[in-house]
């Protein structure tokens, strides 16, 4: 009978009652049977509140921004204006269908991103152990969970020694919990020692986690460029509310019909409010996610994109980061071993044959290579742990009853008792080897008495990466200082620095014991790398590298890694890391090496640009329309431009604003941040510039060209959608020329020209306005390009003056502090 426990129920009963309520022995399932539990059970995974899709698209209706719109739209019905009534109306489906349709592409790239982060579990299907979905995982599948593994469902452990598990997120105990044969380990903790094999009870929604409805109350983060962007937004809704309650003062002494003035008002608002800022936030990072898992870096935070833009220190990994992380056993230095294929069938005897680690892989296929086998049969085996640093084997071999074990030299030295010169001759051993860059691994077996005797040592080398030296040299060259976190050997560390090109003063842990705050931190700053260091030692050269004012990335891959990763700015899980580690992290890397994470963070650079060229050009948009309307409004008593050509500007700003997510970018040569300074300036620069050019077009229709009112609002309109649109052109590329690589991409220039053309269509053949004719269309884009000219040269001289005053004030400090401090 199968059928599925609860934890209480599950704890409560023995392991055979446990089996035989589900329906299943130790042997686990078969295949088909899998299959037939899962179409019972369903996936083993949370029901997820889904939203309608037409709710979704509903909802883009509801809120200030649409209120407002559908209040204009109320107003124009008031007046029987059917023809702005009709515009309206469709901007407030354009707009409710665009913000659709880019957070439907966003939700799908955050759906495709969690799916290539599904946990994975070990069970035993058909007699085998399988790597499965964890989703798959059904009630009566026999389970392995091992050291730094999340477990995947309700288990009643039934095989093994013990589990430390850390539970704290489900049931707020703060230390671990340790299980044993016949208890209950709960999904979603974490197991920090031990390994053992459980039964399934229950799955999804049934376990303890979902019926607690969730892991981690996971909550909502706003990075520096966020806030820094929504502060600039609501800036310019400040800025908009101020000008358009002006704009209605006005109209009231002027005896302005209240209607008219409230609908061009409530118009007014909706086009100068950024709108959009969300929208184009959340796509530019999500397109910019799905990019990095091209490069097979997985983001698990977006917000997390504009941190890793800034990293200036990344604390490195060793192993499999700058290294192969293919270890090779080299020929034994035997001790008090009979020979060298002695000591490496006890090491192998003393190894996980099954599922084998990296070293206990070594070191069984350099005893194939030479021909043995490790006989004799392994009763009982300890797994490697972190704090023991060592494993242990009881074999039978014939008669004979003994124990083999291999671990770091020193633990097993003390193992077996070893003191003196014999002590002394393996230590000097351990250093020679270390000093060509091998690391080691002791030997020792039990005699016929039961007591350790050190048979010698493994040499083992990681070399490394081929692309590592040249990856670090790109990445200095990006701004970056690589700081190598090992915990091997300081010799070991210091001789691969050497190699690449990393510079060799290597510190260790125990060197920066006992110093005061100060003295810590310049030591950790100044340090190339540190070695021997445990994972709380990496939390504390995060902290201290971040009170310098650093933005620090920090790899890792163990459970114990994880509270480093969530300490530092952007926290990297690297290929191959426990599920704790990636939970923790902000970037999982799927693929091995340190040039995956120098693209990461080269590509989000290029994000960050993008973000950037947007905020700059809604801000100069915002000004350059608003301040205009407000000035015309006042000084001339008449509207610019007429409320439905306002509704048509909203409509195809749109488009090209969305496509800067797609935009060629160029990573900045140094960490990225938010420079607020200069952002404003070009803003600002460009805002005027485009107010004083729109008051001269206004000019030349009006006095100049004797055009009457509906003419000149016509001609205005054409010449705020395409001067505007090109003020796209400028923002992207900062301060230099806009004609500056990398050129804009397909889909922004594609979408920004397409949508000027449109606007000259309107105006050439009077839609929704009064018709200009080709000719006046044509001065009106020959005055943008002209306009596009010199704002460029405006711009480029006002950053050459902001970077002179700049430097200007910087001699001026430092010679003041010469005077001070001569």
């Amino acid at each position: 009978m199968s059928a599925t426990l609860s934890p209480e129920e599950a704890q409560s009963i023995s392991v055979a009652d446990t089996l035989e309520r589900l329906g299943v022995d130790t042997r686990g399932l078969s295949g088909k049977e899998a299959v037939r539990r899962l179409a019972d059970f369903g996936p083993n995974a949370l029901e997820e509140k889904r939203v309608h899709p037409f709710v979704k698209f509903l909802a883009h209706f509801w809120g200030p921004i649409p209120w407002m719109i559908e209040a204009a739209a109320v107003l124009s019905a008031f007046e029987r204006d059917w023809a702005d009534f009709g515009i309206i109306a469709v901007m407030l489906l354009f707009n409710g269908a665009i913000g659709f349709w880019q957070e439907h592409k966003a939700d799908n790239a955050i759906a495709l991103l969690k799916q290539q982060l599904a946990l994975k579990a070990l069970a035993l299907r058909d007699g085998a152990w399988k790597v499965v979905e964890a989703r798959e995982l059904v009630p009566g599948d026999c389970v392995r969970v091992r050291l730094g593994e999340i477990i995947p469902a309700d288990l009643k452990l039934i095989t093994g020694d013990y589990l430390d598990v850390d539970q704290s997120a489900l049931t707020g105990e703060s230390m671990p919990v340790e299980k044993k044969a016949g208890d209950v380990a709960y999904s979603g903790s974490i197991v920090g020692r031990g390994e053992m094999d459980g039964v399934v009870v229950s799955t999804g929604m049934d376990t303890f986690f979902g019926r607690t409805a969730r892991l981690v109350q996971e909550s909502h983060v706003v990075s520096h460029y966020q806030r820094a962007v929504l502060r600039v937004g609501h800036f310019l809704i400040m800025l908009t509310l101020a000008l358009v309650a002006l704009i209605l003062m006005v109209a009231l002494f002027r005896h302005t019909p209240l209607l008219e003035a409230g609908r061009f008002a409530l118009i007014l608002t909706v086009a100068a409010i950024p709108v959009a800022m969300p929208a184009v936030l959340s796509v530019t990072m999500a397109v910019g996610a799905v990019k990095l898992a091209r490069y097979r870096a997985i983001v698990t935070r977006l917000v997390a994109i504009e941190e890793m833009a800034g990293i200036d220190v990344l604390c490195s990994d060793k192993t499999g980061t700058l290294t192969q992380n293919k270890l090779v056993v080299e020929d034994p230095i035997v001790f008090s071993g009979p020979s060298a294929e002695e000591t490496i069938r006890v090491a192998a005897l003393a190894s996980r044959r099954e599922n084998p680690d990296p070293i206990d892989r070594a070191i069984l296929e350099k005893l194939a290579a030479l021909g043995q086998e490790a006989t004799g049969t392994v009763e009982d085996f300890e797994p490697f742990d972190p704090v023991t640093k060592r494993t242990e084997a009881d074999v039978v071999d014939g008669e004979r009853h003994f124990k083999a074990g291999k671990g770091a030299p020193q633990v097993m030295l003390d193992l077996c008792g070893t003191t003196g010169a014999a002590r002394d001759k393996v230590q000097q051993a351990v250093n020679d080897l270390a000093e060509r860059g091998y690391r080691t691994l002791g030997v020792a077996r039990t005699d016929d008495q039961g007591q350790w005797t050190f048979l010698g040592l493994l040499p083992l080398q990681d070399p490394p990466r081929e692309d590592s030296a040249k990856t670090l040299k790109t990445a200095k060259e990006m701004g970056m200082a690589i700081k190598m976190v090992t915990g091997d050997h300081h010799a070991i560390a210091r001789e691969l620095a050497g190699q690449l090109g990393l510079g060799k003063n290597i510190l260790t842990a125990d060197k920066l014991e006992g110093l005061d705050s100060h003295a810590y931190e310049e030591q950790v700053e100044d340090a190339d790398g540190f070695a021997e260091v445990f994972p709380e030692h990496k939390y504390r050269i995060v902290q201290a590298l971040q009170r310098r004012g650093h933005i620090v990335g920090m790899t890792g891959d163990g459970v114990n890694d994880a509270p480093a990763l969530k300490e530092a700015d952007a926290g990297i899980a690297v290929s191959g890391a426990t599920d704790a580690a990636r939970s923790a992290a902000d970037l999982v890397l799927t693929a091995p090496g340190l040039s995956v994470i120098v693209l990461a963070i080269e590509e989000a650079r290029k994000i960050f640009q993008r973000m950037t060229a947007y905020a700059t050009y809604r801000i100069a948009e915002t000004i350059r329309v608003l301040l205009f309307m407000t000035l015309a409004i006042l000084i001339f008593d008449s509207y610019p431009v007429t409320a439905v050509m306002i509704i048509i500007l909203a409509l195809l700003n749109d488009l090209p604003i969305m496509m800067i997510a797609y935009d060629n970018a160029k990573a900045t040569p140094k960490p990225a941040g938010w420079d607020m300074h200069k952002v404003l300036t070009l803003a600002i620069v460009l805002g005027v510039a485009g107010v004083f050019a729109s008051f001269g077009m206004y000019w030349i229709g009006k006095v100049y060209l004797k055009l009457d009112l509906p003419t000149v609002q016509t001609l205005m309109f054409l010449k705020l959608t395409v001067a505007g649109h090109m003020t796209i052109y400028l923002t992207r590329t900062g301060e230099h020329p806009f004609w500056h690589r990398p050129f804009p991409s397909l889909a922004l220039l594609g979408t920004s020209e397409l949508t000027q053309i449109v606007a000259t269509l309107f105006a050439v053949y009077g839609w929704f306005m009064e018709p200009i004719g080709w000719s006046l269309a044509l001065f009106v884009w020959g005055y943008a390009l002209v306009e596009l000219v010199l704002s460029n040269e405006l711009k480029t001289r006002a950053f050459r003056l902001a970077t002179h005053g700049r430097g200007a004030e910087k001699r001026h400090l430092e010679r003041s502090n010469l005077r001070l401090h001569p």
